[in-house]
């Protein structure tokens, strides 16, 4: 099995990606999973486990954060022969001149300014931060990408050109309805509602702008689950996954994350994708 691929600066990837928030504990369905009981499961050695499976059903790039502990499970993927690509997030928490040569260790395809720290900074005014710390991710010498919530950003970046390749462009706005900054640095967590209506929004700057987009919460961070039986799931997965691929740019991507505790998630959604992208 193989999912679909389109070039990515040079490589070809899967047109779906792994995302980690579930393996950092980080839950926007806590009525369903908690963040503790993701976090209890995905020991390293699960991870790993999960790295190779996807690698076997054609994934070939995952968007870790650069904490502390992906950066140990990568290694050990790694030297177990794992060949999946990484797009980095940087961790907020870490200074980015020492987080970016923490990445450099693992050969990343491209990093990302991480989306939260985006949106934050935009609404404080201060975009000559932006720039700068999107300068020291340069370091990398890689592609760099601008992470936001919000639509308008990624049209203000194009117009003041702030020198990102591609965008990681999330289909929910939680800036517009009330954000705040990282839970990594604030050490807070809180219940964030995602609203549907936001999806056409950043569906038509996707299509809008020529450089390529990651779509991500495609599933609303599970939230499309709320009030389905296991057995909706997957019908209310296939339709996310074809709205998303319907509306972006044949040379997007999206990313979805997964909690292998309770099935396989990441078959059923390889699965799933490869059959909306092959009737697309």
């Amino acid at each position: 099995m193989s999912l679909p691929t389109v070039d990515f600066f040079g490589t070809p990837v899967s047109r779906l990606f792994l995302g980690d928030n579930p393996v950092n504990g980080h839950s926007y369905i806590p009525e369903i999973h908690s963040g503790s009981e993701m976090m209890d499961y995905f020991t390293a050695q699960n991870v790993v486990k999960a790295l190779f499976e996807a690698e076997e059903l054609g994934y070939t790039a995952c968007l870790p954060l650069a904490n502390g502990f992906m950066l140990r499970v990568i290694r050990q993927y790694r030297n177990e022969g794992g060949k999946i690509n990484w797009i980095f997030q940087p961790y907020p928490a870490m200074a980015i001149d020492i987080n970016v040569r923490e990445m450099m260790a693992c050969n990343p395809l491209a990093t990302y300014h991480q989306g939260t720290t985006t949106d934050g900074l935009v609404e404080a005014g201060k975009v000559d931060v932006l720039r700068d710390n999107i300068k020291r991710l340069r370091q990398l010498g890689k592609p760099i990408g601008l992470g936001t919530h919000v639509p308008e950003t990624i049209l203000r970046s194009e117009d003041e050109d702030w020198g990102v390749d591609f965008y990681m462009a999330c289909l929910h706005n939680t800036r517009k309805r009330g954000g705040e900054p990282s839970s990594f640095i604030t050490g807070k967590t809180k219940h964030i509602k995602f609203f549907m209506e936001d999806r056409a929004e950043m569906f038509k700057v996707i299509q809008q702008v020529q450089k390529p987009c990651i779509a991500f919460k495609v599933l609303a961070g599970g939230q499309m689950f709320y009030d389905k039986t296991p057995a909706e799931i997957p019908g209310v997965v296939e339709a996310a996954f074809r709205e998303t691929f319907t509306n972006i740019k044949p040379t997007d991507l999206a990313c979805v994350g997964f909690f292998q505790r309770d099935k396989d998630q990441i078959r059923e959604n390889a699965e799933i994708a490869g059959r909306v992208l092959a009737e697309l």
